[in-house]
C-alpha cells in the first residue's frame, strides 16, 4: 500500500553531518526570525516585539551583537553563521534602525543561507544626518564607534535576492530634535526620507519614535504581514 504522505527528501545538517528528519510535504512550514538591535541597545529591548513575533507562530531569538565597538563586517559573519545553524525552512531578519543596515549587509550577494525575508525598522538605509552631525562635533566620532561609516554613509542601493520591508516612524520626539539634523518627517532620530531606498520591495509609515517603533503592536502586526507575503497590507 502506498503511504498516505509523500516526505521530503532527507537535508543533511551544517556541521554535524546527520541527515535531518524526514518531513511530509504537507506539515507546517517552519519560519524562525532573528531580531537585531541597534546602535547604542542591547537584545532586551527587543524582548516586546519578540513576544509578539512568537504569539503570531514565529520562532524568535534575539542576536545581541557590540554595536559601538563591532564592525559591521565582523557582526555580519557571526550572523551568517546564525542564520546557517537555524533548522528552518526560512530564516527572517527584523532589524531595528543599525540592525537594518547589518541584515542587508549580511545577506547581500550570499548564496548558502536559508530563505526569508527583511523588515527594517527605522533604518538610516540612506546614512543619518544625526550621526553626521555628531561626527562632527569633540568625541562624535568615539559615540559612533566602529559603525561610524556605516551610519554615516549608509547603502547605495538594495540589490540582494531577498525582498526588504521598511517600517519608518513619523512621531518626532528624539535625540535628532535636539541637534536640529532632521527633516521632517521623522521619528526623532531617523528622517523618513533616510529609510527609503531603491531596490525595497514595500515601504511604510507609522505613528511612532524611533525606540517606540520596538513596543508597538501595529509595528508587529506589519512586522506579520511582510515576513508571511512580502508586502505590506494596504492602509485601511
Amino acid at each position: 500500500m502506498r503511504e498516505a504522505a509523500r516526505t521530503a527528501r532527507p537535508r543533511a545538517c551544517a556541521r554535524s553531518g546527520v541527515r535531518a528528519p524526514r518531513r511530509a510535504y504537507n506539515a507546517p512550514m517552519s519560519e524562525h526570525v532573528i531580531l537585531l538591535h541597534g546602535v547604542w541597545m542591547r537584545g532586551l529591548t527587543l524582548f516586546s516585539l519578540a513576544r509578539r513575533l512568537r504569539a503570531a507562530g514565529f520562532s524568535v531569538d534575539v542576536f545581541d551583537y557590540a554595536s559601538v565597538f563591532g564592525d559591521v563586517a565582523a557582526i555580519c559573519e557571526r550572523l551568517r553563521a546564525r542564520m546557517r545553524d537555524m533548522k528552518a525552512d526560512r530564516v527572517h531578519l527584523v532589524g531595528h534602525s543599525l540592525g537594518g543596515i547589518v541584515a542587508l549587509e549580511a545577506t547581500r550577494r550570499m548564496k548558502d543561507l536559508p530563505r526569508g525575508h527583511i523588515v527594517c525598522l527605522g533604518p538610516p538605509l540612506k546614512g543619518s544626518s544625526v550621526a553626521r552631525m555628531l561626527a562632527q562635533v569633540p568625541g562624535g566620532r568615539w559615540v559612533l564607534g566602529a559603525n561610524h561609516d556605516a551610519l554615516v554613509g549608509g547603502i547605495a542601493r538594495w540589490d540582494g535576492s531577498r525582498p526588504v520591508g521598511v517600517v519608518a516612524g513619523r512621531m518626532p520626539f528624539g535625540l535628532g530634535v535636539t541637534i536640529g539634523a532632521l527633516t521632517a518627517p521623522h521619528d526623532g532620530t531617523v528622517a523618513v526620507e533616510e529609510t527609503r531606498l531603491i531596490g525595497l520591495a514595500d515601504h511604510c509609515t507609522v505613528d511612532a519614535t524611533h525606540t517606540g517603533l520596538l513596543f508597538s503592536s501595529g509595528v508587529a502586526d506589519r512586522t506579520v504581514e511582510f515576513l508571511r507575503n512580502g508586502r505590506f497590507a494596504p492602509p485601511r
